[in-house]
């Protein structure tokens, strides 16, 4: 039901009303970030695996692998969470915002690395990665309504 309210699609007379048109966006937003992270978080454990892993810092005393398989446990449950979980979605899209936080430091490794991977073959084109990463914590704060003052329900 829910879902469906998100989206926008009306209800029977006695049930709730559509949130207003500003929800339905946050709302989109956080579902499709939601299946973005799991899809991406499959990606770790299958067939991206390998481009994951030139993003690992080679500084980074853990195996490559593990870090990867690990994130990308992360990025599943979080995904999941920010679709299947919206009374949650301010912690939820709060953890989201500090994972990629958390994450960036693998992206300026492979930017002074000059790692390719995700057909980020160039200096240029992994500097312009590194200007998308707080686009994705912004996201994740919106979308998941952190700094949004709490409705009261009188």
């Amino acid at each position: 039901k829910y879902l469906l309210l998100s989206a926008g699609v009306p209800m029977a007379d006695d049930e709730s009303p559509a949130p207003p048109a500003g929800r339905r966006l946050r709302n989109a937003a956080r579902i499709l970030l939601g299946a973005t992270l799991t899809y991406t978080g499959v990606g770790h454990l299958t067939f991206l695996r390998h481009e994951f892993q030139a993003q690992v810092p080679n500084w980074v005393p853990i195996s490559k692998d593990l870090i990867v398989v690990g994130s990308g446990l992360i990025e599943v449950v979080l995904g999941a969470a920010l679709i299947a979980l919206p009374r949650h979605r301010r912690t939820t899209g709060a953890l989201v915002a500090a994972f990629f936080v958390l994450v960036f430091p693998g992206n300026i490794a492979q930017y002074l690395e000059h790692a390719d991977a995700f057909g980020l073959d160039s200096d240029r084109a992994r500097l312009v990665r590194l200007f998308f990463q707080p686009i994705l914590v912004a996201w994740a704060l919106w979308a998941g309504e952190v700094f949004r003052p709490e409705q009261r329900k009188d």
